[in-house]
């Protein structure tokens, strides 16, 4: 794809950047989808995350995550989840109500779209308070997805629980989901 060499830097910008305008002309959903699973994996090598900051690829990842295009939404959370490994990228997902728009994503019947935003949620962990990605809402899902039959959606949850979270934090949210104050009333566990 790219040629040995010092042009390989602007050769791979260059294709980015054809993926995302690709992404922007196309009015093809398969198009859009297939371009933004590329992108996506491509969110994935730390060698792309300069040229996806500079193309705004987390601003194209986060308003996917409101389209109702289940795919969208998917390959939108899964190169979302890439991304927020880069601190700068974390600094942009928090800058733009990333958390809350992660945290809807909760919801979703994709089982591969909530583990994304739960690892997204627990790398944008490292970079803000506690309290603003432990929310009781957000815990209480946790909970939930503790108790899954996946042993995925298991572990990643008994994991978020473990590091992003404080006792006091899950022993409240603990208490308010036996006394029926549960905020997250209505979010269903994924689809295996």
């Amino acid at each position: 794809m790219w040629r040995k060499g010092s042009s390989e830097g602007s050769e791979r910008l260059e294709y980015l950047q054809t993926l995302v305008t690709e992404f922007q002309d196309t009015d093809s959903d398969e198009a859009r989808e297939q371009v933004l699973a590329n992108l996506a994996n491509f969110a994935y090598d730390p060698k792309n995350m300069e040229h996806l900051r500079e193309l705004q690829v987390a601003d194209l990842f986060l308003d996917m995550l409101t389209e109702e295009n289940d795919n969208f939404v998917e390959f939108g959370m899964g190169g979302l989840c890439n991304l927020s490994m880069d601190p700068e990228c974390r600094r942009v997902i928090l800058e733009s109500r990333g958390i809350d728009l992660v945290t809807n994503c909760l919801s979703s019947r994709r089982e591969e779209t909530v583990l994304s935003a739960i690892t997204t949620l627990m790398n944008l962990a490292a970079a803000s308070p506690r309290s603003q990605v432990a929310s009781p809402a957000v815990l209480q899902c946790m909970l939930r997805f503790s108790l899954s039959q996946s042993a995925r959606l298991r572990g990643l949850a008994a994991v978020f629980l473990q590091d992003c979270c404080t006792a006091e934090q899950l022993a409240r949210a603990e208490r308010q989901m036996t006394q029926g104050q549960q905020t997250a009333v209505g979010i269903p566990l994924p689809e295996n």
